[in-house]
């Protein structure tokens, strides 16, 4: 038998609609498959809590092995699990080709759609996931909505602690009363007819936090890429439908697909290439969405036509050159490679994008937030997002850059909570969003 991480991981179609995937009793004999393997390797100790869990749940059973541990006790280790997919992309040398077929992530997803499947997932929970009525709700009463999920108000957060399971410490995401959506239709920028890439045409699939939560992150990329000669339309037809898969909830995250594969599918007729601005959107319209609908001709479609911003912007710069008129970020940047993005296989393209400003200095960070999507906002979850985040709030307060900015929206926010729980008397840097803003920032569009 081979030694693995000698050849590119692979992924297997998800066979969700299958009665054996959901099956009990094989998704139990497939844990302690897989849970074995992993006691044996260890490579992934200082991941995520999903290894440490099991570990410490092996190393304190009778045997010191696995069998020494009862099936029960496995829920802590599937609940660590964020489906950030580092274990599978850069750590373990066991996933196919090789014989010993380890896909830990999809695994857990496998757990979580029998549990969604016997009823187990909580009401408070399934509504967490509804983002895009969360988002249109939200942002109808939008100061309000603001104010009480505020962390300083004590009393709403204690309440949406004991109903929604939400930390009171847990920064969360602002709600704008106009939608990007909304915003974009009635003030599209001038094309840049000189610049050299002029001729492209792309569609931004505006993601719900975009959408919601950040506009101006939304409003700068779109300025960017009219600075640099792109037509641009700014489209939301439907969440992409990750909260759904973090729950399991793999059929409404195919229903999900096969709407916006139909809607954008329209467009990349037109000759429109789909940017995604955010990581983990743009991993479902690349990566899961394909393995989810393997048959599915307009998602395997999509998928090929579909690019991450950061990737979008930095193709533009190699292959036509970027506009004239950009000037140095004061301070330079310390810009966090989020998970999802890492998770695309397509490179540092963060980190290009921002070694594209002249004079100034980026320093790079390629350690997990410790976020995870909704799952650092969890009372149980929190303290071990701070402590999985550790690494990388304290390389963003040790950078001596004057900006930090992340990949991922909430993973940017989570360091800056990380960079305030140190205890250090260095001047941190200022968080400044997404790469593609202190872009529009450097071009004077902010």
């Amino acid at each position: 038998m081979r030694e693995g991480s000698l050849e590119a991981p692979t992924r297997h179609p998800i066979p969700w609609q299958t009665p054996d995937f959901t099956d009990p009793a094989k998704i139990e004999a497939e844990l302690r498959r897989v849970f074995d393997i992993c006691h044996g390797c260890r490579r992934c100790f200082n991941l995520c809590e999903s290894f440490p869990t099991l570990f410490d749940l092996i190393d304190a059973s009778p045997t010191g092995e696995l069998d020494g541990v009862a099936s029960a006790d496995f829920k802590p280790v599937i609940d660590g699990c964020t489906l950030c997919d580092m274990c599978f992309m850069t750590k373990c040398p066991y996933v196919p080709p090789h014989a010993f077929d380890l896909d830990f992530p999809h695994l857990m997803l496998r757990h979580r759609a029998m549990e969604a499947a016997q009823g187990r997932l909580g009401f408070a929970e399934r509504q967490l996931a509804a983002t895009d009525r969360n988002g249109k709700l939200a942002g109808a009463v939008a100061p309000l909505a603001n104010w009480a999920t505020d962390r300083a108000n004590a009393a709403t957060r204690g309440l949406l602690a004991r109903v929604a399971d939400l930390n009171p410490r847990a920064a969360l995401p602002k709600y704008h009363a106009a939608s990007f959506v909304s915003a974009a239709a009635k003030a599209p920028p001038p094309v840049n007819r000189d610049a050299p890439g002029f001729g492209r045409k792309a569609v931004i699939y505006a993601t719900c936090f975009v959408n919601y939560n950040d506009p101006d992150m939304g409003a700068a990329a779109r300025a960017v890429l009219a600075k640099n000669g792109v037509e641009t339309e700014v489209v939301h037809p439907h969440c992409c439908g990750m909260p759904l898969l973090e729950q399991g909830r793999i059929g409404e995250v195919a229903d999900a697909a096969r709407q916006v594969a139909a809607a954008l599918g329209t467009w990349i007729d037109q000759g429109y290439d789909i940017i995604a601005l955010v990581p983990s959107c743009a991993l479902m319209l690349k990566f899961e969405w394909p393995l989810i609908l393997p048959d599915d001709a307009a998602v395997k479609r999509l998928s090929g036509a579909t690019f991450d911003i950061s990737e979008y912007v930095v193709d533009i710069a190699r292959k036509q050159g970027l506009a004239p008129g950009m000037t140095p970020i004061p301070g330079g940047v310390a810009v966090h490679l989020a998970c999802h993005a890492r998770a695309q296989n397509m490179g540092q393209k963060a980190a290009e994008l921002l070694r594209l400003l002249p004079g100034t200095e980026v320093t790079v960070i390629e350690r997990c937030s410790g976020h995870g999507g909704s799952w650092g906002f969890k009372r149980a979850h929190f303290d071990a997002a701070l402590k999985f985040g550790r690494p990388a709030a304290r390389q963003a307060a040790g950078s001596g850059r004057g900006f930090v900015a992340s990949e991922c929206p909430l993973a940017g926010v989570h360091i800056a909570q990380g960079m305030e729980t140190l205890d250090d008397a260095a001047q941190h840097p200022t968080l400044a969003g997404h790469p593609i803003q202190l872009l529009a920032k450097a071009y004077g569009l902010a």
